[in-house]
């Protein structure tokens, strides 16, 4: 049986463009109550607008710095007043930087770090403690299929998502007793401004994946009844050449 997200609560971190705003729009359309957050007031905003005329569901905005713990107490506290619950968790939040290993200084990696590491930790940390009051929750991680293979330059960014990797799956056997379905998901390249804000500019290409292909795919794993969960999967391009 498939399960409905009509009046479930969902948080994006994120979320104002890319993947998030992808994942945001879906999940209004499919009729959740959908809060975004991000660090950038205007680009939520914008975001907030063009989601509520496009589908008209329920969405809102709070600035958020996952990086800042008051920041992140605030957000979910302001989250329950308003709506009660929390249903959904998407950290998907994060940025990468491509650099050689001689190259890398440590503020650099620990600044990597904080966002794509810590600031998913501090984020779960604050909703898994609604999730086991309510005795349910719906926990996705973003990661990226730089999570299952090393390669050159990606010291900072694929050992996050390593490490994101990792706590997921420890997060998956402490909060399943809960009922609380943990899922990873790993992007291959998607064309956004990742690759660019990286400093590693990519060609656009129609080949290649959108946000919506992520959106859908968490949509679909969303809508596996609850007595079921997909821990991880990856999403690829058919064919990008």
């Amino acid at each position: 049986m498939e399960l409905g997200l009509d009046g479930k609560v969902a948080l994006i971190t994120g979320g104002s463009d890319g993947i998030g705003y992808a994942s945001a729009w879906e999940l209004a359309n499919e009729g959740a109550t959908v809060v975004i957050c991000a660090r950038g007031q205007e680009a939520l905003d914008e975001a907030v607008n063009k989601i509520s005329s496009e589908t008209g569901g329920v969405i809102s905005a709070i600035a958020c710095d996952v990086t800042d713990v008051n920041q992140i107490e605030t957000t979910f506290q302001k989250l329950i007043n308003d709506h009660g619950r929390v249903d959904i968790l998407v950290n998907n939040a994060g940025f990468g930087l491509f650099k050689p290993l001689i190259e890398l200084t440590l503020e650099e990696l620990e600044s990597v770090y904080r966002t794509n590491v810590f600031g998913a930790f501090l984020m779960s940390r604050e909703a898994a403690h609604h999730f086991i009051e309510q005795g349910s929750g719906e926990l996705i991680n973003i990661a990226s299929t730089s999570s299952l293979k090393g390669s050159a330059t990606r010291t900072a960014y694929g050992s996050s998502k390593f490490a994101l990797r990792g706590m997921t799956e420890c997060w998956r056997d402490e909060l399943r007793r809960h009922n609380v379905r943990v899922m990873l998901v790993n992007p291959s390249e998607v064309m956004t401004e990742f690759a660019t804000k990286a400093g590693a500019p990519r060609d656009q290409s129609d080949k290649k994946l959108r946000p919506q292909e992520i959106a859908d795919a968490i949509i679909g794993a969303l809508k596996v009844d609850s007595r079921g969960f997909v821990p991880e999967f990856s999403v690829f391009a058919t064919n990008p050449f």
